[in-house]
């Protein structure tokens, strides 16, 4: 099965999906109800952390595929999938949202781990789109293993360098 194999069966049976991106908002919503004001407590911020887990790797994935659609495949925002594209987003705002109004996101164990992950997809994408923009050819009898351990060091670099500018000062 291929993923667009897999997306048509979403598609074509939306149930699975509806059902899943409105319970993960409305667990959210009844957690921030019945736990308020208690949302930096073990029990809450461990169910808000798999909370952020279940709706965020669904929804930086069809960030993610959205943006390679767009800027690579130049795909028509009109052929955009309402349920594997813009549903995911929308569930992903609102549950983060919801959460965000009961709890500090920075007191959510794991949080800054999914920001890690945006920020890491988002350099990719960044380093990605410019070599397709400037038509760089590359001609090297380097071998292909050694091309992408070098490719996996300037991410580690980048990452590297995210942190250190990202970090905050000791006071």
């Amino acid at each position: 099965m291929t993923l667009q194999e897999f997306f048509n069966l979403l598609s074509e049976n939306p149930v699975w999906i509806l059902a899943y991106f409105i319970l993960i908002p409305f667990t959210a919503l009844l957690a921030g109800v019945l736990g308020k004001g208690e949302g930096h407590l073990d029990p809450w911020k461990y169910l808000y952390s798999v909370l952020i887990y279940l709706i965020c790797v669904p929804g930086i994935f069809a960030i993610t595929l959205s943006v390679y659609v767009f800027i690579f495949e130049r795909r028509s925002i009109f052929e955009t999938d309402i349920y594997t594209q813009i549903l995911p987003v929308l569930s992903m705002v609102a549950t983060l949202l919801l959460i965000r109004r009961n709890v500090s996101l920075d007191l959510i164990p794991g949080f800054d781990k999914i920001t890690g992950l945006i920020m890491m997809i988002a350099a990719t994408f960044t380093f990605m789109w410019v070599l397709d923009k400037t038509r760089i050819w590359i001609v090297s009898f380097l071998p292909f293993w050694q091309g992408i351990l070098i490719f996996a060091g300037l991410l580690l670099v980048i990452r590297w360098g995210w942190a250190r500018m990202a970090k905050k000062p000791s006071t």
